[in-house]
């Protein structure tokens, strides 16, 4: 069986090899990114099968890298696993419960990490049931593989629209909470 690649995006050299360290021997292969940027362009040429991401990156922000993810249906699709020191900076950005991605509090530990992989492996596995389930079976009038295609893509896209708009409910409702704190 070939090994997984593992991209780890980190601007901390101690992080990075500390996952090279704790992951079992000779089942990944793991590329290492040292910024935001120079992980987009990892993920874009290596094609790996497990993203590890920092939110706190030079260059390019992990939010933005994130973002960026979220945008490209082949990149979303690989299970993700953020990490971060500051896990209330991060649910400012993202609330929880994170449901397509898991989350990894740092410093970790290697049953953590373990751990981690495999909750971004099965919450991956959940977002791919929910976009499959949003694009409608294939017609007998459907001519075109292209076509097939642009479909799939909306139907992602949309999928991707409906997840912003829930996470906006979220955000809204969080700060209505707020608001009506403050006030009584």
């Amino acid at each position: 069986m070939a090994n997984r690649t593992i991209l780890v995006i980190d601007d901390s050299m101690v992080i990075r090899r500390t996952v090279k360290d704790m992951l079992p021997p000779g089942k990944f292969d793991v590329v290492e990114a040292k910024d935001g940027l120079q992980g987009m362009e990892l993920l874009k040429t290596t094609k790996p099968q497990i993203i590890m991401l920092d939110f706190f990156l030079p260059k390019m922000s992990g939010w933005d890298v994130y973002q960026e993810i979220q945008k490209n249906p082949h990149f979303r699709a690989i299970p993700l696993l953020l990490m971060s020191g500051r896990k209330d900076e991060v649910t400012d950005k993202i609330p929880e419960p994170f449901e397509y991605f898991a989350f990894l509090e740092k410093p970790f530990d290697q049953k953590q990490l373990v751990q981690g992989i495999r909750d971004s492996m099965e919450r991956s596995k959940k977002l791919a049931q929910v976009l499959q389930q949003s694009v409608p079976q294939k017609s007998a009038t459907a001519t075109s593989s292209g076509d097939d295609a642009d479909t799939a893509q909306l139907n992602a896209r949309v999928a991707h629209l409906e997840a912003e708009v829930d996470k906006l409910k979220k955000q809204i409702n969080q700060l209505v909470g707020f608001i009506k704190k403050k006030l009584s």
